[in-house]
């Protein structure tokens, strides 16, 4: 389970050094064999470790590739996946591709959620807090949402 959020830097190669704590339980789930793809919603990565990327794979290999928007889906998350390693050093290495998409640079956010790690442009992050805060306050809640408590 992955929570969080964790301001790194990713270097000039597009190498993003791994938290630490998300560094253990990824070496525990999958030995460091992760998938990294683009959110289709959003303007941010998505790294999985490898198990749980296959449980995705899984679900869209059962879409159907006639129905354009589960084929549209499959291209996006199954065209942009690269699969990466954790390095001695703890870190991973971002496809210049997906670096593009989610505009990253050096100052990067790494957060958790729960089975997947979301990464950030840093800047991007804090804009996309402050537009759900904002949400928060101007859409009703769904059913699921008004029986949910902290």
């Amino acid at each position: 389970m992955f929570r969080g959020a964790n301001a790194v830097s990713m270097d000039g190669k597009g190498r993003l050094a791994i938290p630490k704590r998300y560094r253990d339980e990824l070496t525990h789930l999958c030995d460091g064999e992760l998938v990294c793809t683009i959110d289709h919603q959003l303007p941010c990565l998505l790294l999985y470790p490898l198990p749980e990327w296959e449980r995705v794979e899984h679900r869209l290999s059962r879409l159907s590739s006639l129905n354009p928007a589960e084929r549209r889906l499959q291209r996006l998350l199954l065209g942009h996946a690269s699969e990466c390693r954790i390095d001695g050093q703890g870190r991973i290495l971002i496809a210049p591709t997906l670096r593009q998409y989610a505009s990253l640079d050096s100052k990067v956010m790494v957060v958790g959620q729960l089975n997947k790690i979301e990464i950030w442009q840093e800047q991007r992050w804090q804009q996309q807090i402050e537009q759900d805060i904002a949400a928060s306050e101007e859409f009703p809640l769904s059913e699921r949402l008004t029986d949910f408590t902290l």
